[in-house]
């Protein structure tokens, strides 16, 4: 193991090569710019050869144009799931009320937030250690992190009240968790990737109340799988949601948007 004094850049990238980091470079590049010293770099270093989240050992990834800070434990944002984001601004540009379910760390709030400044922004998720990152991450924005089960964790004063509820609910089929890269299986929580057998259990929950919760004319948008969007609009039509499906190719991302009647 290479001590803190040999931690030369190309010691750095040669490590996380050996390690099996496929983009060695860009992730030592990262970490040297974020380590204090050199003990710190050592630490840095020793973590993510053994396997630990590049997110998790630098204790930030990036998300939609902001620095997201992401706790050791807590699910890791994907970049994919800033589509849902681009989708959610677009079809309610003008919500005052915004709710994230799911939140692990809260990227989706704090993204919503920072887009649309005076925005009230709640979020919850049922794991304790995400609602502390996301708490963190809310703060600046005045946001508030909630800890629940979906919808009990709201303050019930939102029912009827919200424009915009995203939810990355966790959508992976039971029988796939052992498919998924060992970082993700080996490091963030079986709740923020366990979807149920066919991957929409929690999906179908969010949908079931979800005009309980929506203003009128409100949207709902869930990030869901190819495979899995037919029947993911399904959910949303039985629920009494008008739904479609929104495809990014670029980041192969598949978002379905409910939207709620106006009628009052």
């Amino acid at each position: 193991m290479p001590t803190p004094s040999s931690l030369s850049p190309a010691a750095v990238v040669s490590a996380l090569r050996a390690a099996g980091c496929v983009f060695a470079e860009d992730e030592a590049e990262l970490i040297l710019a974020t380590a204090r010293d050199a003990a710190e770099l050592a630490s840095m270093v020793d973590r993510r050869t053994a396997g630990l989240p590049l997110e998790h050992v630098l204790g930030w990834a990036e998300f939609h144009g902001l620095r997201i800070a992401v706790e050791p434990g807590v699910f890791v944002p994907r970049r994919r799931t800033e589509f849902l984001v681009d989708r959610a601004l677009a079809e309610v540009p003008d919500a005052s009320v915004v709710v994230d379910l799911c939140c692990g760390s809260g990227a989706l709030g704090a993204a919503l937030a920072a887009a649309r400044d005076g925005a009230r922004v709640h979020a919850a998720d049922i794991d304790p250690v995400a609602v502390h990152c996301a708490r963190r991450n809310l703060a600046p924005y005045g946001g508030h992190a909630h800890q629940g089960d979906l919808y009990t964790a709201l303050p019930t004063a939102l029912r009827g009240r919200i424009g915009l509820l995203t939810a990355n609910v966790p959508y992976v089929p039971t029988p796939d968790l052992p498919l998924l890269p060992t970082e993700a299986r080996d490091h963030e929580p079986t709740t923020a990737l366990d979807g149920g057998p066919d991957g929409l259990a929690v999906l179908r929950r969010v949908a079931a109340e979800a005009t309980d919760w929506l203003a009128p004319g409100g949207r709902l948008l869930s990030e869901t799988s190819e495979r899995q969007a037919p029947a993911a609009v399904a959910a949303f039509t039985e629920a009494g949601l008008k739904a479609r499906v929104a495809v990014s190719q670029e980041w192969s991302a598949h978002v379905v948007i409910g939207v709620r009647d106006e009628a009052p």
